[in-house]
């Protein structure tokens, strides 16, 4: 067969998939860490049938009885219908079964056509909200087009729904280089946070974060807006002018839609409309200490909000700050660096770390701010009595709201640029923190991440328990989750309650985080509408799909900058035959691998072909060049 090379020529496949590499080590005594890996991947399969089994219906809807799309919320909701499938499709990708596959894409559809009759979608997209919650719903979205992206469905809608952002859609303004509202989408922007009359408080459980706007006469507190309607209704109008128009710093995500669909498509105005929006967010930077987090429908820093650089809708100042902000600036970077190979992008995502860096304390855990329930477990077996925390949040008064640091968001950079000063920044934070980052805790939030600090111990050689912990715990997690759902009250015939729509996702069995850094050597995916960015992945060549082979388990130890390390492990009898892709998208260029302690061989490309006999393990030690190729999402398989 000829397939397509990446210079527009042709190749046998056999000289695409690089060199072929055979196991010759015999597998004398099987590791621990491959039978956990083995049996976590065996574990989900039972657990993901019997969730599917418990809350979705026939075409894959969930089981919902009420409607969204009403009162003084009704905008919220639809990341929270496609959230609990959000990892599916990364554990196809990973070695998880086709059927995994065949049922992703049926809830993905089914959902759809449930949040179409509700109203909340145009065109498969959602009407308009803001992008902290629109990355979260867009996460199986993309990891379907990753998982198969030789679909033509999804290949014809990852470009319809770009094209709602580029110039000539309706929320891009391309002279002023905005986006026209916080809340955009498939009908627009959607001036507001509200169809209904503007009013706040929506909910008293944004009380924990405080009051969105400064600068507002006669608010001191949350409690006032509560105990007065007309001021509450005041607020609110105040809010839909200063915070409701405009331009926001979590737009980024929205890189993430033309960044798929230039990777599915390769037609260059998607690629460049992504180094066109994340620039404008750079030049809004310069000559600051800080990355403002608004601009106005005239491009202007503080255009509504007296000048001040922060008070935009879900940047410095509410909800959460750093975390919206940080993930957002790295989002928008890693977009942009993948798709021009200009690594000047990720000084965006360098900024908002290094400026709350500067404002760190040591700190006790009981005076921990907001978003401290990861920390809680760390905190609560540590010996000192502070730790290194830094200010999630500015407003008038300054910085304030401090926590512990998100691992992810230091550790995702630094494994994307692979950069000394990347690492040194998280040397840093080690350095400040008083808990033990060896420790793998068992706990699971609906990002499914939070264990970057022992996996990166573990690369260090600091901690080379890590593997069977981490696998153990994640094993634990789904066993949790599988309980759970067995002793769940909820009527299966009715479902949650409108109120109670995080319900599925606090309940899906599916963990990855453990398999992604182990099998891949890359973290979790960034939660907010990042993709993935896998440092490695592989193919079953006799299956011809996505995944490790069955009975393969794989293990990479090792990401320096001049080498990585996979080692690979057949546990059964059949032989195995295998691709390694390095990258996501086959961006990494491999040239040379070394076979155990024999000499390098050259590669020049991102695959290498492998094959395991029956019982036989392999260790690669490959040289790569990061993005030193062309991005695309695309199968090995694909023909011209």
């Amino acid at each position: 067969m000829l397939r397509p090379d990446r210079t527009g020529g042709t190749q046998t496949e056999g000289e695409a998939f690089g060199p072929r590499l055979t196991a010759r080590r015999a597998l004398t005594e099987q590791p621990r860490w491959a039978l956990l890996e083995r049996e976590l991947f065996a574990a989900q399969e039972r657990a993901w049938r019997l969730f599917a089994d418990r809350y979705t219906e026939g075409d894959g809807r969930l089981v919902f009885r009420e409607a969204l799309g009403e009162g003084m919320d009704g905008r919220d909701g639809v990341d929270d219908f496609y959230e609990p499938f959000f990892n599916w499709p990364t554990l196809y990708l990973l070695g998880g079964s086709a059927e995994l596959l065949t049922a992703a894409r049926r809830h993905w559809r089914g959902v759809t056509a449930q949040l179409t009759e509700m109203g909340m979608l145009v065109d498969g997209l959602e009407r308009g909200y803001d992008w902290f919650h629109q990355g979260e719903g867009l996460l199986l979205f993309y990891g379907l087009c990753l998982a198969d992206p030789d679909d033509p469905e999804l290949r014809e809608l990852a470009r319809r729904f770009a094209d709602f952002y580029l110039p000539g859609g309706p929320n891009y303004d391309a002279e002023h280089r905005v986006l026209r509202a916080p809340h955009n989408g498939a009908a627009g922007p959607r001036h507001g946070f509200s169809d209904e009359e503007a009013y706040f408080p929506w909910s008293l459980a944004l009380h924990p974060y405080g009051l969105p706007l400064d600068g507002f006469d006669g608010v001191t507190s949350f409690d006032d807006l509560v105990a007065s309607p007309d001021l509450a209704r005041a607020y609110g109008r105040a809010m839909w002018d200063r915070m409701g128009r405009g331009d926001t710093i979590a737009n980024l995500g929205a890189t993430g839609l033309a960044t798929n669909a230039f990777l599915l498509s390769g037609d260059r105005r998607y690629a460049d409309w992504v180094a066109e929006y994340v620039g404008v967010w750079q030049e809004r930077l310069a000559g600051r200490e800080v990355v403002p987090d608004n601009a106005g429908l005239g491009g202007v820093v503080g255009e509504y909000l007296d000048g001040r650089w922060y008070g935009g809708h879900y940047g410095w100042s509410w909800p959460h700050g750093l975390s919206p902000v940080g993930s957002s600036t790295l989002v928008g970077a890693a977009n942009a660096t993948l798709l021009t190979g200009d690594r000047g992008y990720l000084d965006l995502a360098r900024n908002p770390l290094d400026t709350v860096l500067r404002h760190a304390e040591q700190r006790g855990a009981d005076e921990m701010g907001t978003l401290g329930e990861r920390w809680a477990p760390h905190l609560a077996a540590m010996s000192a009595e502070r730790t290194l925390m830094v200010p999630q949040r500015h407003n008038d008064a300054g910085w304030f709201d401090f926590t512990v640091m998100p691992g992810q968001l230091p550790l995702s950079l630094w494994h994307f640029s692979r950069e000394e000063g990347d690492r040194e920044r998280i040397e840093r934070l080690r350095a400040g923190a008083n808990w033990d980052w060896t420790a793998v805790h068992t706990q699971r939030i609906k990002d499914e991440a939070g264990h970057e600090e022992p996996w990166y111990e573990f690369l260090h050689g600091r901690n080379p328990g890590f593997p069977e912990r981490m696998l153990s715990s994640a094993l634990a997690s789904c066993a949790e989750r599988v309980a759970a759902i067995e002793h769940d009250t909820v009527d299966p015939a009715v479902g949650p309650d409108a109120l109670d729509i995080h319900h599925w996702q606090h309940l899906n069995p599916v963990v990855t985080e453990a398999l992604l850094q182990l099998t891949t050597g890359s973290p979790q995916v960034l939660y907010n509408g990042g993709l993935a960015q896998l440092h490695v992945r592989y193919h079953d060549l006799d299956a011809r799909r996505p995944g490790l082979p069955p009975d393969v388990a794989a293990l990479v130890p090792d990401i320096r900058p001049d080498h990585t390390v996979v080692e690979l492990v057949n546990l059964g009898a059949a032989a195995r035959s295998l691709l390694v892709q390095a990258g996501s998208f086959a961006e990494h260029q491999v040239t040379s691998v070394r076979v155990d302690d024999g000499p390098e061989q050259p590669v020049d490309g991102p695959y290498c072909r492998v094959d395991l006999p029956g019982h036989t393990r392999i260790e690669l030690t490959l040289t790569m060049t990061l993005r030193g190729g062309r991005a695309a999402c695309a199968s090995p398989w694909e023909t011209a």
